[in-house]
């Protein structure tokens, strides 16, 4: 039993799932959770990626410069005519 729940009741629930999905939708259904626990039991044993973004305060900037590149370099929709 799990949680309350026997064999038997495990078995009605199955073949009512089967009736309304089909065999190919249960498979496939089957397949992803698969796929995604897998997935979720790498990344918990991989370390972390170290994170390359720069600062917002340096997103801007040139490299090696002090200069920073201007965000909107367009002509502002007022100014064509």
């Amino acid at each position: 039993m799990i949680g309350g729940i026997g064999v038997w009741e495990l078995v009605i629930i199955l073949v009512i799932l089967l009736l309304l999905f089909g065999p190919s939708r249960l498979g496939d259904f089957g397949s992803a959770m698969g796929k995604g626990i897998k997935g979720f039991k790498r990344s918990m044993k991989e370390p972390d990626e170290i994170d390359v973004t720069p600062p917002k305060e340096e997103q801007g900037a040139i490299e090696g410069s002090p200069f920073k590149v201007p965000k909107n370099t367009s002509p502002k929709k007022e100014e064509i005519k």
